[in-house]
């Protein structure tokens, strides 16, 4: 196995979530491994800024202004590919409350974005790779949240728990034509998404780092270098499983 194994030159990948944070860091890498990639998000000057980055590296890029729970505007996007090799369902929003406090809406909402946001990417990219015989990858993102209980993180943790369902039963049903699906699970990650403490954030984030080993919280590019792997040839074995770069928080069995 050498370096050529992550060369993704030819191939087309598709990103959610695009815009900023994991989804930003993991379009430009995806593109400097030589993909030309679409960039998915409703921030448009994100999107932009996003597209910008890799196009002046020397990547192509093209941008799709779009919400993940617009099933229709999501399907024209994906579709709009001549081929999709990769997909990389990122988009996702935080959430916090107590379990007493969660509200109907608050759930609908985290629930609408988080699941079935990444449902209808996954169903997107597997039609369009059975149609068109792609040995494709799909990549979900999932989160820590699955393996430890945190205060506040019903909504959450409940909808990544069904993206790991979601990405463990779709890859038995997919496997057999060649189309892998994995998932994602970071730990704590330094994005605008965990920005959210205020006067308290650095606290937040000292704190999260000594629960490392590592003694450190996480870079979007630490994830976009797993996602890298499991869209390239170097995974090609890896199907169904839960990749968990999450500086050693958490280690299942």
């Amino acid at each position: 196995m050498t370096v050529s194994a992550y060369d993704l030159t030819g191939r087309t990948a598709f990103v959610t979530g695009a815009a900023g944070g994991i989804g930003r860091a993991s379009a430009v890498l995806l593109a400097e491994a030589g993909a030309i990639v679409h960039c998915a998000d409703r921030d448009a000057q994100g999107l932009h800024e996003t597209a910008t980055l890799i196009k002046s590296a020397g990547g192509t890029a093209h941008t799709h202004h779009l919400d993940v729970t617009d099933r229709d505007r999501l399907h024209q996007a994906v579709t709009s590919c001549e081929r999709l090799d990769v997909m990389a369902a990122i988009a996702g929003i935080m959430h916090s409350s107590p379990v007493l406090e969660t509200r109907d809406e608050d759930l609908d909402r985290v629930w609408n974005i988080n699941f079935k946001g990444v449902l209808y990417a996954c169903q997107e990219a597997a039609r369009l790779m059975l149609e068109h015989r792609t040995r494709g990858s799909i990549i979900t993102m999932a989160s820590g949240a699955v393996d430890t209980g945190g205060p506040g993180l019903l909504c959450y943790g409940a909808a990544k728990a069904a993206v790991v369902q979601l990405t463990k039963t779709l890859a038995t049903e997919v496997g057999r034509h060649g189309i892998r699906v994995n998932a994602v699970a970071p730990g704590w990650i330094r994005t605008p998404m965990t920005d959210r403490h205020g006067e308290d954030q650095e606290r937040t984030e000292a704190l999260m780092a000594r629960m490392s080993p590592l003694g450190r919280v996480g870079e979007p590019e630490d994830i976009a270098h797993a996602v890298l792997y499991l869209a390239s040839d170097a995974s090609s074995f890896t199907t169904g499983q839960i990749l968990r770069p999450n500086g050693g928080v958490a280690m299942p069995w």
